[in-house]
């Protein structure tokens, strides 16, 4: 029985554990970084052991898309109030795009007060219906191979499922045009397989920002389409200012450049009447305005809607 009080032992179990764990020191760095945490982020241990948790390598929003590590850090926040947090961040992966997780972060206390924080963290994965929805696809030809969303056609066809239910049944649904702003410009600087992975990286980012109902396709080259379903007019226009941040926070690390990316977003709701032409028409009208206005995302809003992004526990 005294071996299992080796310190080791204790590290060893730590090790193994298929959720994310690591501990972060008094001055806010990293001193251990378990295989969960490697395998949830994509970083090595040797890649972030002695960082601190705001450098880039370990960036995170909170569920609003807001830099946690400027508001309520659940990693470090704990330090200085000495309380236990819990909540829901999104987290970069190392190529890129957000992964939201759970975290817990409880302080470590010893006779001289707080001298650490342990933190576990576990990936909130999508539904297996849907990803098994994903796999479907691309054995009849309907996916995008490279953001690995359902391509044109096959959006275009749900669309239009929906405008037949709406007209017969007035369930109410509303689009959210998803733009990558400046693109082309990213294709001829770092050529097309930079272009392809930011777009790659923005799909997964919005994929897991939307809920398990909505429905995510590639429209266009720059373009994501989402139908957010049983959603009423403020609950469409919320949504979409929520992916637009959401986003905004992915970013792609490439030949040394850290390529920072931007949306503009656009939405409508479906209205007695629409086509898929008169409302996808009115959601470019949106997209456009957005994208002239120099504070296309704006401040937070707080009010209510049929239809949420995920929200923090």
């Amino acid at each position: 029985m005294n071996e299992l009080r080796d310190p080791g032992i204790f590290q060893a179990v730590l090790q193994s554990l298929g959720i994310g764990v690591c501990l972060v020191g008094k001055d806010m760095k990293l001193l251990f970084w378990n295989s969960g945490a490697e395998r949830i982020t994509g970083y090595m241990s040797q890649e972030v052991l002695g960082h601190f948790c705001q450098d880039n390598i370990l960036s995170h929003c909170n569920s609003e898309a807001c830099d946690a590590c400027a508001a309520l850090c659940p990693f470090t926040r704990p330090l200085q109030d000495a309380s236990q947090r819990k909540g829901r961040v999104q987290l970069r992966h190392k190529e890129g795009h957000q992964i939201p997780v759970r975290v817990q972060a409880t302080p470590i206390r010893s006779e001289r007060g707080v001298i650490g924080v342990a933190v576990s963290f576990d990936e909130q994965k999508l539904p297996m219906d849907r990803d098994q929805r994903q796999h479907n696809l691309a054995a009849y030809g309907c996916m995008d191979h490279v953001t690995g969303l359902p391509n044109h056609s096959f959006t275009n066809f749900h669309l239009n499922e929906n405008l037949a239910s709406f007209a017969q049944y007035h369930l109410p649904f509303g689009v959210v045009f998803v733009e990558i702003d400046q693109l082309d410009g990213f294709r001829l600087k770092y050529g097309r397989a930079a272009a392809d992975a930011i777009s790659r990286i923005v799909a997964q980012t919005v994929r897991h920002a939307l809920r398990p109902s909505d429905f995510l396709g590639r429209w266009e080259d720059n373009q994501l389409l989402a139908l957010m379903l049983h959603c009423d007019r403020r609950g469409v226009h919320i949504a979409g200012e929520r992916v637009s941040k959401v986003a905004s926070c992915a970013g792609l690390r490439w030949w040394g450049d850290e390529l920072l990316v931007t949306t503009s977003v656009g939405d409508a709701s479906a209205e007695v009447g629409d086509t898929a032409d008169s409302l996808l028409a009115r959601a470019r009208r949106a997209l456009q305005h957005n994208s002239s206005s120099p504070s296309r995302v704006g401040q937070q809003d707080t009010s209510t809607g049929i239809c949420m992004a995920p929200k923090p526990d």
